[in-house]
């Protein structure tokens, strides 16, 4: 029997517990938070979206292939689908971003999309930096940003500014 509610389950990685929501239509939303109760079972609709996630903090996996269903705008989703381009290990400025999806002045859109953006991680809005190299606005907190971009190009350490 088929039903399309969304599961929900809470795991622990490294940057606290992050909350998984999806259904049979993929996964909708991915959240971290400080604290809270880790799940005693993962629901069979989400197994793959975790163990990729935890693959990912293992350093063994460097994309997610797994069925999303993120809810959104036309325009958030092409946001989206944008930072999903960005190579792992390497950066974008919001600038950047803009004139990729074709209107410089879309700056701020884009950086309002790009905070809306509901799959943590997966949708790597943490590879978006000011022009100027700088952390900028992060929902998850900057120590988590710079934490991620650590964890995906330890070269870039001495780089990062806050």
């Amino acid at each position: 029997m088929s039903t399309n509610e969304n599961t929900i389950a809470h795991f622990q990685t490294p940057l606290g517990i992050a909350a998984i929501i999806g259904d049979e239509k993929g996964i909708s939303e991915i959240s971290i938070q400080d604290k809270g109760e880790i799940s005693e079972s993962i629901p069979a609709v989400l197994e793959e979206a975790v163990k990729q996630l935890q693959d990912y903090f293992d350093g063994k996996r460097t994309n997610f292939d797994f069925k999303m269903n993120p809810k959104g705008t036309d325009f958030q989703q092409k946001v989206w689908q944008a930072l999903i381009e960005i190579p792992f290990g390497k950066t974008m400025s919001y600038l950047d971003l803009s004139k990729k999806l074709g209107d410089v002045k879309a700056i701020r859109a884009v950086a309002t999309a790009n905070g809306k953006n509901p799959l943590w991680i997966v949708v790597p809005c943490h590879r978006v930096i000011g022009t100027d190299g700088s952390l900028t606005g992060y929902a998850g907190g900057l120590w988590r940003k710079k934490w991620l971009l650590e964890h995906e190009n330890p070269a870039r350490k001495q780089e990062l500014l806050f």
